[in-house]
């Protein structure tokens, strides 16, 4: 490198973002992921050894998947080599694979090759790499925002390590924030900048998990707010917080009353069967940065609850945009989120399940029960059939309309109803059901 290209380095590294001058270097630095990185952890451990296999990291954009690939760079004795799927093709590939291989037979040195956006890469490029991988030539760190169980080639997949990265908690933003705030060397700290504690929070719990959103706002915070003449600073409220990450503060404290007034107020409109008011709720938890796992969690759970089997189709809905949570993420999953909410809310509403299930649990703790009735224990096993057990089961497929009335709660509880059967959507039918095998016996 001449001494032109070397300035011409250090002038960009100085110009460029914050959020790419602050990240880390070394482990300690790194904040988040303590579940993957913590320490004695066994990715923790692996970098610190130099020990590293083939990983592929997957997690939301600005969660550290590229951080930590660097972080590895700057720890690791090997050969460090860095390509981005996007703009890589089969050339590229097999240049990275040919260097790789002199560094290991020229001086026995191993390659780290760091693809990003693994999922970019087509079968046939993937496919490339395979061997090398296989062989040792390389030790692959892919980097994806997909699920690499889809994306990304299962032969791949089985000769690496998946490491799920979350979005960053609230509390790592604010560390991230206050860290960019200080930071004189590779931050802002020469500014002398304070944050209002209501503007980090805001900051902190719209930026969706995501370091980047937060280190983008708060040096465009800095950079375009006037210095206080009183004491020489510059201050960032909650006005010049929310102008920067473009998004109204809502009152809505993940931790707070307001988060579970907001909640219960998105469950009782599904219960009630105001789609409105329960679509409503939901774009506020959205727009407030709330996880949209939980708030997936609360449909299911409703459409068992309140809907129960006067629809049972509400819990596949529920179900399949829980499902769509994970595989999609936000924004799009906000569309399965307000369809299945708007679908709870509309189905005719049963809780006979929920009675049914909590008085049954109830006489399993205070009634005592003898056993199961003889003739419905199972008669398959060795002696079974000697003592009784199965001995006048009456199969009920042997009978019209395949019903035939005999005991099956135990003989404590002969005569008990649980499952008391409403007069809604599709329970009436089923209630219309049972009485008329029941008076056809």
């Amino acid at each position: 490198m001449d001494l032109f290209e070397y300035q011409s380095q250090q002038r960009l590294k100085k110009e460029s973002p914050l959020a790419a001058r602050l990240r880390p270097s070394t482990l300690e630095e790194f904040v988040g992921q303590e579940h993957i990185v913590g320490k004695d952890t066994l990715l923790y451990r692996a970098i610190k050894a130099d020990k590293l296999s083939s990983i592929i990291l997957y997690g939301p954009p600005g969660t550290g998947k590229t951080t930590l690939a660097k972080v590895i760079a700057n720890t690791t004795k090997s050969e460090f080599l860095q390509i981005n799927a996007t703009t890589s093709g089969k050339k590229e590939i097999t240049d990275t694979i040919d260097r790789a291989k002199f560094s290991l037979g020229n001086s026995g040195r191993r390659t780290i090759l760091f693809i990003d956006e693994i999922h970019r890469f087509n079968k046939t490029q993937q496919d490339t790499l395979l061997p090398y991988v296989e062989d040792g030539t390389v030790i692959l760190i892919g980097a994806t925002t997909e699920n690499p169980y889809f994306e990304v080639n299962k032969a791949l997949v089985s000769r690496s390590i998946i490491f799920q990265l979350k979005p960053l908690t609230t509390e790592n933003i604010k560390t991230v924030i206050m860290r960019a705030l200080t930071d004189k060397e590779k931050g802002l700290g020469s500014f002398n900048a304070r944050i209002d504690k209501d503007a980090l929070e805001f900051m902190a719990n719209t930026s969706n998990g995501d370091a980047r959103i937060a280190l983008n706002a708060i040096e465009l915070a800095v950079l375009t707010t006037q210095r206080d003449p009183s004491d020489d600073l510059i201050h960032i409220d909650i006005k010049t917080a929310e102008q920067c990450i473009q998004k109204r503060a809502l009152n809505y404290d993940k931790d707070g009353d307001n988060h579970y007034d907001t909640i219960s107020a998105f469950i009782k409109s599904m219960r009630g069967s105001d789609p409105d008011a329960a679509v409503y709720y939901l774009a506020k938890m959205i727009y407030a940065g709330e996880d949209p796992k939980f708030i997936s969690r609360r449909i299911v759970i409703c459409a068992s609850e309140d809907v129960g089997n006067a629809n049972p189709m509400a819990l596949v809905v529920a179900n399949a945009a829980a499902q769509a949570v994970e595989y999609l993420g936000l924004p799009e999953c906000r569309i399965n989120l307000a369809q299945a909410a708007a679908y709870v809310a509309c189905s005719p509403k049963s809780n006979s399940a929920v009675m049914a299930i909590d008085n049954a649990m109830n006489d399993v703790k205070r009634v005592k029960v003898t056993g199961v009735p003889v003739h419905l224990r199972d008669n398959h096993y060795p002696g079974a059939a000697e003592m009784g057990h199965g001995l006048g089961y009456k199969y009920a497929h042997d009978f019209p309309n395949h019903y035939v009335e005999q005991q099956y709660l135990p003989d404590e509880l002969v005569g008990r109803k649980y499952y008391e059967l409403s007069d809604n959507g599709e329970e009436a039918e089923l209630k219309k059901w049972l009485k008329y095998i029941k008076e056809r016996k």
